[in-house]
Order: C-alpha cells, then structure tokens, then sequence
C-alpha cells in the first residue's frame, strides 16, 4: 500500500492576473463560493438557477428562453454549441484567423460536419466580402466566427453584416464570445445571433465551472429536431433541457459552488449595468494601451479592430517573451501570457477583463513590465509609457 501522503495547508501565491484568463476574482465572489451547498434539485436552488438564467439573459442582451450556464469551462459550452447544432453531413464555416477558429473546426468535424474556411491572416478580422464568396462558394449550413480573438487581440466589426449574409443563406449562426461577454458590447438579439457561448473566468470574473450558452428559438427547434443523437450525452441540450427547462428532472449533479459564483459576478454586472460596464473596460484598457504604445511598444492588432478585453502587444527588438513573463512572476507576482500558435514568442497577451480592469491594476502592470523590459535589454522608455497611461485615465 502506498504511504500516507504528507500535504501541507494549501497556501497559493496572491498573483495578480493580467493574462489572457483567468482574471482576478472580486472578493464578493469568491464570498458566495464560501456560502452551505445544498441540492442540486433543492427548491432554493432551482430558484438560484431561474436567477441564474434571468442575470445572463441580461448579460447577452437577448430574451432567448434557452440560456444557459453548462456544467464545465468555456471549452464546455462551446462545445455543447457545436456538438449540439452539428449534425453529421452538415456544412460547417468556420474562420483561420486566429487559434479559436482551429478549435472550432476541431468541435465541428468530431461532430461529424464538413468544414471549410473562410480565410484572414491572424491579426485581422473577417473580411464581410469573403465571408459571402465562402457562402457562395460553399453553401454551408452553420456559419462559426470568433468576436474576440484571445489569440491575437482582434474584435471582430460589423457583426451584423455577418449575421445577414449567414441568414440569407439559412444558415445558423455560432458566436465565439468567451473574451467579449461583459466586457465588450455584445448584442445577442439585435446582432441576429443564433448561438452564443462564453466562459465565466474573463470579462465576468469569476472562477471557471459553470459556462455562459444561450441558443434563439430556431437554433433550438434545430437541436430538439436532429436525425441523429448528439455524440455527447454529457452535453445533450435535448436532455439538458429536462433540467434547465420548466421541468427541472434530474440529468447531472449541477456544479452548486460555481453556479453561485456566477450568480454573484452577474450580479455585480447588473449593478454596474452593462453598457457602464463596456465602457469602463474601454476607459482602463484605452490608458493600458496608451501606456504600452507610450512605452514604444506596438499593438498587434489595428485600432479599429483594438480589443480592449485582451491586449496583444508585439514583443519588443532585444527581448525575449518568456523571460519578460517569468521576470513579472517570480518578482512581482504578476501574470502576462505569451503568444499561441502563429504569433507564438512574437506578442504578449495582456488581459483587462472583469476585476482587473482597475487603474491599480494597470499601473501596477505597466510599471512592473518596464522594468521587466528594460531589464532583458529592451529598447523601450518606461517612464513615457506612464506619462501617457496617467494622462489616459485622468480624462
């Protein structure tokens, strides 16, 4: 047998998260993950849960029935999305700019679809002009973008023109808002967006577990009418509904902690209200960039596509990414995140979502990360990069 394991008191660093995900926690939630269980079909708790769906409907601005928290992280939720309104045979569009649109085309042909692209280079959004030569070329069934690119910092305009040629088409539409949910304007229902699916660990600040979906009448009459069974039953909108639905049957055991945490973070959507929130992400995220482009550093993405959720800033001449990163975390207890597949060691990744889109939070980085710069041999100037942060949060 093997021994006793000796496992000392759980004592995690106090980091400061300012990567791409998660986000530091507001102590109100962390507060309400502390609070007594009780049953995943106790009254109180289907009451938690009609809450629940009533705070998220609000966060999507959308009157969809059908929303949801999944059981699991924003991986999870997207691929309830997929795997739910794929059917094998199904024609699948889905994007290359950016390493989400790979995991997309992954979701969608184990789910038995036949995918194809619609091309832009990581670091650009989707072009509307090609994305209606896909369809016309193509004839897909479901249409798949990204609306912010975590892997390159890129948000996606015009989402409506989108949405139309998807619809002129009849195909169904499936938004990738994992890095926009609460953080940038997103408008479910006057965008025309047929699926939407989020994490919980971003913008709304809250520890993964219980994932953001919502799914409009069609999408759903979609589902519910499949040839086939969805190759997920953990996922199975078709049984979830019997849970999420009027009926409240038994399907899982509900992930209770993180439901009330996610109860707690849209509550603290709904009292700063949501458009305030938008905007304050706007303001501090506006100061960052200010700030790092101040410094002589260069943002990956152009303004009119900037995405202030999540900041990708090119590494600099002269230095090396993960020695900057891993200098930010042994001295300053501080989380940046590099580059993913094509941009990999030539962008940081710089998070502003949710609690940590704070003044103190984005002075704290940017202080912390000229010195880390200019310590690994940088070409860059700290203290203009600070002048022109403090003159962006005064206005």
């Amino acid at each position: 047998m093997p021994p006793t394991p000796d496992v000392d008191e759980l004592t995690p660093p106090e980091r400061t998260l300012m990567g791409p995900g998660p986000s530091d926690v507001h102590p109100r939630v962390l507060k309400a993950m502390s609070t007594p269980l009780v049953g995943h079909l106790d009254p109180s708790f289907i009451e938690i849960m009609n809450e629940v769906q009533e705070l998220l409907r609000y966060t999507f601005r959308t009157d969809n029935q059908w929303t949801i928290p999944v059981s699991g992280t924003g991986s999870a939720s997207m691929e309830a999305a997929i795997a739910n309104l794929v059917e094998p045979g199904d024609t699948v569009l889905v994007p290359t700019n950016g390493y989400f649109g790979g995991r997309m085309q992954s979701m969608a042909e184990r789910a038995g679809g036949d995918v194809v692209h619609v091309d832009a280079p990581w670091g650009e959004p989707l072009d509307s002009t090609d994305v209606a030569d896909a369809f016309d070329e193509h004839q897909p069934d479901i249409f798949g973008f990204v609306h912010a690119e975590t892997s390159t910092g890129v948000k996606q305009p015009d989402v409506p023109e989108l949405t139309d040629i998807a619809h002129d088409h009849d195909a169904y539409v499936v938004a990738d808002s994992v890095t926009s949910l609460g953080g940038v304007e997103l408008r479910v229902d006057d965008w025309d967006i047929d699926v939407a699916y989020s994490g919980p660990q971003k913008c709304l600040s809250c520890p993964p577990g219980a994932s953001p979906l919502t799914l409009n009448d069609r999408a759903m009459d979609k589902v519910l009418g499949r040839e086939t069974e969805c190759r997920s039953w953990y996922l199975d909108l078709s049984l979830l509904e019997g849970y999420w639905g009027e009926e409240r049957a038994y399907h899982h055991t509900a992930p209770i902690t993180n439901v009330y945490a996610l109860r707690e973070a849209l509550r603290l959507v709904a009292e700063e209200g949501i458009e305030e929130r938008w905007d304050r992400h706007l303001h501090v995220a506006g100061a960052l960039k200010a700030g790092l482009e101040g410094m002589g550093m260069e943002m990956n993405a152009p303004d009119e596509y900037w995405l202030p959720s999540l900041n990708a800033v090119r590494v600099p001449d002269g230095a090396d990414d993960g020695e900057v990163i891993s200098y930010l975390l042994e001295n300053y207890d501080l989380e940046i995140a590099g580059g993913l597949g094509d941009l990999a060691g030539d962008i940081f990744r710089i998070g502003c979502m949710g609690y940590s889109a704070r003044p103190k939070n984005v002075t704290y980085l940017l202080s912390a990360l000229g010195e880390a710069l200019d310590a690994n041999g940088a070409d860059v100037t700290p203290d203009a990069g600070m002048d022109a942060m403090a003159d962006q949060l005064s206005d």
